[in-house]
């Protein structure tokens, strides 16, 4: 594969952009995966081993990925769209190249793997993988997600009970239930969903007659928010990680 098309589909731009970049010495690659240091490359059209290559365009490094994975530590104040009404896009917390990876429909760059409310925080997934979307969006898959609530008023055995035999949100006379829920604490409710409702854990909780003060999402499958990144950053998911999504 040639540099400049690797380049191009790794999201840094057109090709005559990326053939740019190189030939104006902006592009390092990676001789193997126990180099130190990369090796400027400033023939656009030279051709390398794409899968497995590492190199650094302007000093920053950068893996091909075929297909981006990536998780994102969600903050709060900040809206999973493309086009934001009130609180900004979580699109601006990632690096150009992962917003702008070519697509073949309308849409450029990774997408989010399903939403999270402006005040809901803790991990997000992104992909430009159409496929790894549907399947980890689609309830017969029942990919469990779990939630960390902090509620307004003390939880009692009641209102764990009703969660877990299954409440009746407005909008849907079939009963709604909980896969796990644990009282942590007096004000801490874990609970593990199945699907993904509109606002779901918040009904939920109001129809057991309580409150949802702040809403967490630590863990997707078997795949948890690591507690070395910070709200606001993101890495790359591993295979390791990619296998405990389906675990």
């Amino acid at each position: 594969m040639q540099l400049q098309d690797i380049l191009y589909s790794q999201g840094f731009g057109t090709r005559r952009v990326c053939a740019g970049l190189i030939q104006q010495g902006f592009v390092q690659v990676y001789e193997s995966n126990e180099a130190l240091a990369p090796v400027l490359h400033t023939q656009a059209a030279i051709e390398l081993e794409a899968e497995g290559l590492r190199f650094r365009v302007q000093g920053v490094d950068w893996p091909y990925h075929e297909k981006a994975y990536v998780m994102l530590n969600k903050p709060t104040a900040t809206e999973c769209s493309q086009k934001p009404s009130t609180y900004p896009s979580i699109y601006t917390l990632l690096p150009s190249a992962l917003r702008l990876r070519p697509q073949k429909g309308a849409v450029q760059g990774v997408q989010a793997v399903g939403r999270l409310d402006q005040d809901t925080t803790g991990l997000l997934l992104l992909t430009d993988d159409g496929q790894f979307i549907h399947r980890m969006n689609s309830p017969r898959h029942h990919v469990p997600k779990i939630y960390e609530v902090t509620v307004k008023h003390p939880l009692d055995d009641t209102q764990v009970a009703r969660l877990l035999a299954g409440v009746v949100l407005d909008d849907d006379p079939k009963p709604v239930r909980a896969a796990a829920a644990e009282a942590v604490s007096s004000h801490h409710l874990r609970l593990t969903l199945l699907e993904g409702k509109y606002h779901q854990v918040k009904r939920m909780v109001a129809a057991v007659s309580n409150r949802v003060e702040a809403l967490h999402r630590s863990q997707i499958g078997g795949l948890r928010l690591p507690d070395d990144l910070a709200p606001g950053q993101w890495r790359w998911l591993s295979a390791a990680d990619l296998a405990s999504l389906k675990a």
